[in-house]
């Protein structure tokens, strides 16, 4: 997998590099520095060539890295708190709640195989190092994923419009939360297992969120719980 960006360089395991490739023309000492300390391979590539390699903006810097390794969903029934996302298609919208997840402490997201977008080079590049510390499950089937969280004892809340005010539920047990597809919203197999279906009110004229921003606003209150 290639991904790219200094931050996503200093972020990422160096054991997970196989190569960087570096502009030519511009070379960064602190980088090739770096590099060498840690013993990773490294090679300068006309710039007109790194353009043709990735599509965003690189940086100059650009990783040849292993692919992702998913874990698996046993991992998490320790934690108290997980994210659940249902067939989210925007790479950038994963980028971005991995990276909150990251701050707000939470350890593991779960996403399903299929009509979902994975870890690729744009959630590598938004989440700005943070799946180093956040693993990204990947399950088969959301809805026997989330009856498992639930024999484990955890309290599944899934976000929705029509939901109930999430500022009405107590979080302090081992929960859950499930953020919809950017379209379609929680599926409606997810909707029925549920425990509670909760939704930020709106007061504008707007009366939906990106998902990202929705919840990023619910883990960390319910983080805070």
């Amino acid at each position: 997998m290639l991904v790219y960006g200094k931050n996503v360089l200093k972020e990422t395991d160096p054991k997970k590099i196989r190569k960087v490739y570096l502009n030519k023309k511009k070379q960064d000492i602190e980088v090739i520095s770096m590099l060498k300390k840690e013993k990773i391979k490294f090679e300068f590539l006309p710039i007109e060539r790194m353009d043709k390699m990735v599509l965003g903006h690189h940086q100059g810097v650009i990783l040849d890295i292993h692919d992702y390794e998913y874990s698996n969903l046993e991992e998490c029934f320790d934690s108290s708190f997980v994210i659940v996302l249902d067939h989210l298609e925007d790479p950038h919208n994963l980028g971005a709640i991995i990276r909150t997840a990251e701050a707000a402490g939470v350890k593991y997201i779960i996403i399903p195989k299929d009509r979902s977008v994975r870890v690729n080079d744009t959630v590598m590049k938004v989440s700005a190092g943070a799946l180093n510390r956040v693993s990204v499950i990947l399950v088969s089937n959301i809805h026997q994923a989330i009856q498992k969280l639930q024999k484990e004892n955890f309290m599944v809340y899934a976000s929705a419009m029509d939901g109930n005010d999430y500022k009405s539920y107590d979080y302090h047990l081992k929960k859950a939360l499930v953020i919809g597809s950017e379209g379609n919203g929680i599926s409606e197999v997810v909707r029925k297992t549920s425990d509670a279906i909760i939704s930020i009110p709106m007061k504008g004229s707007i009366n939906s969120l990106n998902a990202s921003v929705a919840a990023g606003i619910l883990i960390f209150h319910m983080m805070e719980d």
